[in-house]
Order: C-alpha cells, then sequence, then structure tokens
C-alpha cells in the first residue's frame, strides 16, 4: 500500500513553475528521502502534500484519498520554518498540540518524549527560554507526540549539534519500526544515505532521481576509485582516463572514464607515489547529487 500517492502533479508561483509534471509513491512503513538543491521544488512538494498549497493540476492522495480541505488529522508536519507560542510552557504546549491533533489526552506520551530527548528539566520553563537545539526538539515532538501514521518532516536536522542529530535520527527510525511512513527533507546525504528506505530527488521542479540506494548507484555503475596515498591530490594531477577528482584531504575520490581500465589508472598513481589504500566503487549520493546539480552539470549544459 503507499501512503502517498503523487500523479502529473504541477504547481506553478506567476511564471515560475516549482513542481513540473511530478510523480511518485511513497509505501507504507517507509523512510523516503527528498532530496535537492535550494529552490527546486521539496517544500512545495510537502506543502501540497499537507493541503497548504493546491495543486494547479495533477493529484495527490494519501492513505488512497484525495484530501479534503485541511483535514490532515492522521499527519504530522515539522515545517522549515520553524514557530512555536513563545510565551507557553514546554509541557503545556506539547499536550495543546498533542490533544488538538489526536482528541484524547496525551499525557504519558509527552513525558515519554521530554524524558526520550532529555527535556524533561525544562517542561515547566517557558518555550522561550529555551535554546535553538532545544526548541527545535520541542517542535519535533510537537509533531510526533500525537503518534501519527505519517510523519513528514522539512530538514529537521538544520541547526543540530552531531548529538541531537543522533537523538533525533533513532527516534526516527523508532517510529518507523512501530509503523509509521516518514517523509523527510535535507541537505546531508550522508544522513538520506544511512537512513532512507527510497530517495527521490527533484531539480529544477522535476524528478530526476526516485529508488533505493543501490538502484540509483547501479545506474551509475562501478566509475569511482577511492584512493588513499602518501602524495595526497597534488600527486593525482593530469592522470589518463580521470574525469574528476573530488579532494577529501586525506583521501580522494576519483572519476573513472567510460571504458577506461582503472588498472592502468592505478598504475599510473603506484608510479607516482605510494598508496595507502584504495576501492573501486559505486558514486557515493553526494557525489551523484553533484553530477545533477552541481557546477559540473551546470558546464555540460553551458557546453
Amino acid at each position: 500500500m503507499n501512503v502517498v500517492e503523487i500523479e502529473k502533479v504541477t504547481k506553478t508561483f506567476g511564471r515560475i513553475t516549482a513542481v513540473d509534471e511530478l510523480s511518485l509513491n511513497v509505501p507504507k512503513g517507509c523512510i523516503y528521502g527528498f532530496i535537492g538543491p535550494n529552490g527546486s521544488g521539496k517544500t512545495t512538494t510537502l506543502r501540497m502534500i499537507m493541503n497548504i498549497f493546491y495543486p494547479d493540476s495533477g493529484t495527490i492522495r494519501t492513505f488512497g484519498e484525495e484530501m479534503k480541505g485541511t483535514s490532515t488529522d492522521r499527519i504530522g508536519y515539522l515545517p522549515e520554518e520553524r514557530g512555536m507560542y513563545k510565551k507557553m510552557k514546554v509541557r503545556d504546549l506539547l499536550k495543546f498540540y498533542g490533544e488538538l491533533k489526536s482528541g484524547h489526552k496525551v499525557d504519558k506520551d509527552v513525558d515519554y518524549w521530554l524524558e526520550r530527548l532529555e527535556l524533561s528539566d525544562w517542561a515547566a520553563k517557558k518555550i522561550e527560554t529555551l535554546s535553538k537545539g532545544m526548541g527545535q526538539k520541542v517542535q519535533f515532538i510537537s509533531t510526533i507526540v500525537a503518534r501519527p501514521e505519517l510523519i513528514i518532516l522539512d530538514e529537521p536536522f538544520t541547526g543540530l549539534d552531531p548529538v541531537n542529530v543522533e537523538v533525533i535520527k533513532d527516534a526516527v527510525l523508532d517510529l518507523r519500526t512501530k509503523g509509521s511512513t516518514v517523509i523527510f527533507s535535507t541537505h546531508d546525504m550522508n544522513v538520506a544515505e544511512k537512513m532512507c528506505d527510497f530517495i527521490f530527488m527533484i531539480f529544477k521542479g522535476q524528478k530526476v532521481l526516485d529508488g533505493t540506494l543501490a538502484s540509483i548507484q547501479e545506474t551509475y555503475g562501478s566509475d569511482t576509485l577511492r584512493i588513499r596515498t602518501e602524495g595526497g591530490r597534488s600527486a593525482l594531477d593530469k592522470l589518463k582516463g580521470v574525469d574528476r577528482i573530488t579532494d577529501f584531504g586525506k583521501l580522494q575520490e576519483l572519476r573513472i572514464r567510460a571504458g577506461f581500465d582503472h588498472q592502468e589508472v592505478m598504475r599510473q598513481i603506484m608510479s607516482r607515489t605510494q598508496v595507502y589504500s584504495f576501492e573501486l566503487a559505486t558514486p557515493t549520493l553526494y557525489d551523484i547529487f553533484l553530477r545533477i546539480a552541481g557546477p559540473e552539470a551546470k558546464e555540460h549544459v553551458d557546453a
């Protein structure tokens, strides 16, 4: 069963086409990642699923039906632009949101999530006293405390330190295990690679990737040589058969030209410097993202 079905949806704002003939399906019980550069149409798509925006054409179905008005009680939504009642106390705010959404008492759920996200000591404090990271965790709780079947998170990790990223990530994985379907947008390709069952990329309003990470990588083949050498980046200039080098400091990723023998590339490198480690692999999601939306893609179009 698909929790969300989008069929040939287009949304424009004046002369700008934000989403162009978009179709995708989000299966029940998965984590579905939205990626894409700023202005690509991610947030517009999420807002259309929520009925905040209406498509100009096409259809959007959630739980098998087109939503009427703003009836979204089965959906929890964390928008990119955070906003809470600053004068309310943390526990009171979470109870307010949870009971408004679910129609029943949520005291136990509020206390559970406050403890799990290490906010129990702040339960009686006003929202305005919280740090940015604490505020983001409170808003995350407000999104999921009513136990929604579908959870939509727009950039949930932005501004969080690594410890709190792990806290929220573990909570999202647990929600999926308990049966919720999660859609989230992110600019962090590492998070998308590790967490998502399916990955969707939108670029200039159009779908350019959609599938599992493995299926996406397979379409590009094993054209990436990850290597660590004594000479580092400076030892890899002007190698025959290498289209691009991405430097990560202690290691480099070399994209091997289609049809060129990677062993010949290795022979060239070994004649220049000592090789500590190497691996022939499929490209990372980060590299695929850059191929589609980075400066290299623009250079290709301009050429």
